[in-house]
């Protein structure tokens, strides 16, 4: 098989990694790809918003199959134009990947649908958006309706936040189109989850939950970012919490996307706000998480890329979404950014050659780097995952900030208290049965 990944993060590097394990034995091209996925296979250059560059590359490499990685490509219809060329791609077409492209389009979906989510108005014009930030419960969530790379969702806890949100996306224009249209929302409380489900029309397979850590300083403090680490599975999924999260969230959404002739194909990411075992939807994205999937595909027993060619075969699809349970173990994703991030950064700061090497306790996934003739720089803000592994979470949360060396890099920062939520739960949990 020839598989070409459409990416450059750490999320396709964790994707190229487990399909170079995978039994089909693939040939690894990635466009762009990095220096880290390089090691398993060809780099190609170009831009995935050239549709027609994709395409010839496909062609020139007879690839057999396509993953997308993030979500731009498939929100801009990259999906679409290459199925009708007879390429088998695992991704949404543009139809249902508008569940991420735009917020208006998922919250209206999922109110036909019945999911449980928030309560949500949808503001045209900064006019009207300014006089509802002016009376909104607060704290609320204004939200820009299309793509802005993750950082276009403001928690506002007072009016003058409110009118600043509003005044940034609308007024300003802070993430262009994105931001014309608002949503506003009703605050949700409880644990945050991200659940993937492997997805071909209404048959689907779960994969392991997992916590992100979105906050750019300890304490979940600082400026959103595209995310600063993750772990993996969350302490405090059970069983009646995954049937309820299958029963009202995730099938529910697939009927209505099949009904209104768009079913869904490729990865469905459920951002979930949880409170006593009971989930409402904070957004769907229409991609692997990043950088959650770092944390998810090492806990994979099976074949991840079996399971994703099998999805790309709606006919032959049925029963064959199975064998990629967990294998018990624990994972926790550290993020190392460069300094200043999520705001501008310097580049092309040469990186410790430790500091990209895996082991059987902790992988390195890079991120933003490049190679400047035989040295490995930084080219970007979130540079690389470190994936410790374990028996159980702190096992792996050990493995993970131990396999970090002094300084990967010139300015390097991180968090130093990724997974402390699901580490507080097992210490709760563990003094509760002393009691």
């Amino acid at each position: 098989m020839n598989l070409l990944i459409i990416g450059s993060g750490g999320r396709e590097h964790a994707l190229a990694w487990a399909a170079s394990r995978s039994a089909l034995r693939p040939r690894i091209y990635a466009l762009p790809g990095n220096p880290g996925i390089a090691e398993l296979g060809t780099l190609l250059p170009g831009d995935a918003a050239d549709h027609d560059l994709v395409t010839a590359a496909v062609a020139e490499h007879a690839i057999d199959l396509v993953l997308v990685g993030p979500e731009a490509p498939l929100v801009a219809g990259l999906a679409d134009h290459l199925s009708e060329r007879g390429v088998r791609v695992f991704g949404p077409r543009r139809a249902a990947a508008a569940l991420e492209g735009s917020k208006v389009f998922c919250k209206e979906l999922m109110q036909r649908a019945g999911v449980p989510t928030a309560a949500f108005r949808v503001a045209e014009d900064s006019k009207t958006a300014l006089a509802w930030a002016a009376e909104m419960p607060l704290p609320h969530v204004v939200k820009a309706d299309g793509l802005a790379g993750g950082k276009g969702a403001l928690i506002v806890h007072d009016r003058d936040e409110a009118r600043a949100a509003v005044e940034a996306l609308m007024v300003e224009e802070r993430f262009g189109a994105a931001g014309r249209r608002v949503v506003f929302e009703e605050f949700l409380d409880g644990e945050e989850m991200s659940v993937f489900a492997l997805v071909s029309g209404e048959e689907y397979a779960l994969l392991p939950a997992s916590q992100d850590y979105k906050r750019a300083a300890d304490g979940d403090r600082g400026l959103n970012t595209g995310g600063m680490g993750a772990y993996a599975p969350v302490v405090g999924w059970t069983p009646t919490l995954e049937a309820q999260v299958r029963r009202r969230v995730i099938e529910p959404t697939l009927a209505a996307l099949t009904s209104a002739g768009t079913p869904y194909m490729g990865l469905l990411y459920c951002g979930l706000m949880v409170q006593a075992e009971k989930p409402a939807v904070v957004e769907f994205n229409c991609r692997f998480g990043d950088p959650e999937t770092q944390a998810v595909v090492p806990l994979l027993a099976g074949d991840l890329l079996e399971a994703i060619w099998a999805a790309t075969d709606p006919a032959g699809s049925r029963g064959a979404l199975t064998g990629i349970e967990p294998d018990g173990r624990a994972a926790v994703c550290v993020v190392i950014a460069s300094q200043g991030y999520p705001g501008p950064v310097r580049k092309g700061l040469p990186i410790a050659e430790r500091a990209v090497v895996s082991s059987d306790e902790a992988l390195i996934f890079q991120a933003g780097t490049r190679r400047e003739g035989q040295r490995l720089v930084t080219a970007g803000g979130r540079v690389l995952s470190v994936v410790g592994l374990g028996r159980d979470l702190p096992q792996a949360r050990a493995h993970a900030y131990e396999a970090i060396p002094k300084e990967p890099f010139d300015g390097a920062s991180w968090r130093h208290d990724i997974a402390w939520r699901g580490m507080a739960a097992l210490e709760g949990a563990s003094g509760s049965s002393r009691n």
